[in-house]
């Protein structure tokens, strides 16, 4: 079945007339239905290689033409979109609280606690993540099992280019307060962000542990510990400090997985 999704929406894409057409809008909405139950997901793990499923994200951008502009009322709220909102969290084992938005299509595994936040059409969220205080989920986000994703926190959303990856949290990392991560950054399991850390696609990521620094872009390693660092970089009108990321240890193997930021930052002598 998810071969003639695939087809139909290929084909939908190469030619937008095709939207008009029955079987490309059930395969349309059949897929949006398919990532709202995590059944399938934007991204995924293969061979222990991400792979970026694009005709997904296709799906997810034809969505929108097919939709509507509705009014919809929640209590005291009025809100005027094409895409409604997940419902029935109970059954799906999730905490919501006021005023908690996410979006159908989006996906949250059994645990998740969403406080105050939003998560977009596309985003996938494992198992007993925490989702703070206006902490944003950007759409097609990929967020592991026992992420903390603290107040503020800002994950970048992406559908086009199509063959762009996700920004992708894997499991049990920590992401502190502020914290900006964005245009397909990928960060790896048990990974501590400390507040304010932003990382896009072209930030220089320098693990400045050892002797020599060692360069990164859009790619912070298992169990790093990340603090906001800045460069001097020279322009036609002089010389600046510009931001980076600095990777200034190891979390322990050892570590409980639910240490919390502050433990992995004083493990490794910075001061909180």
């Amino acid at each position: 079945m998810l071969i003639d999704y695939k087809k139909n929406i290929e084909s939908a894409w190469e030619n937008r007339k095709l939207l008009r057409e029955k079987i490309s809008i059930d395969s349309v909405r059949a897929v949006i239905e398919l990532l709202d139950k995590g059944e399938i997901r934007v991204a995924e793990q293969v061979d222990n290689k991400w792979r970026v499923n694009d005709w997904v994200k296709k799906a997810v951008i034809l969505y929108f033409p097919l939709q509507k502009m509705e009014k919809m009322e929640v209590g005291i709220f009025e809100y005027h979109d094409k895409i409604p909102l997940k419902k029935d969290y109970d059954k799906l084992g999730v905490r919501v609280v006021p005023h908690a938005v996410a979006r159908y299509g989006s996906y949250l595994s059994p645990g998740v606690i969403m406080m105050p936040s939003y998560v977009n059409i596309g985003a996938y969220i494992g198992e007993g993540t925490m989702v703070d205080t206006w902490a944003t989920v950007g759409s097609c986000a990929q967020i592991g099992k026992h992420v903390h994703l603290s107040g503020g926190v800002g994950i970048g959303g992406v559908l086009e280019p199509v063959q762009a990856a996700p920004v992708i949290i894997e499991d049990n990392c920590f992401i502190g307060s502020r914290c900006i991560i964005v245009e397909g950054v990928h960060v790896g399991k048990e990974a501590v962000l400390g507040a304010n850390v932003v990382i896009t696609g072209s930030t220089k990521i320098f693990d400045v542990s050892g002797k020599q620094p060692i360069e990164y872009k859009g790619y912070i390693p298992e169990r790093s510990v990340v603090i906001p660092g800045n460069m001097p970089k020279k322009f036609p009108a002089g010389e600046y400090n510009v931001p980076c990321a600095l990777i200034i240890g190891k979390r322990k193997e050892s570590t409980d997985k639910k240490t919390s930021l502050n433990d992995a930052l004083r493990d490794n002598e910075v001061a909180v």
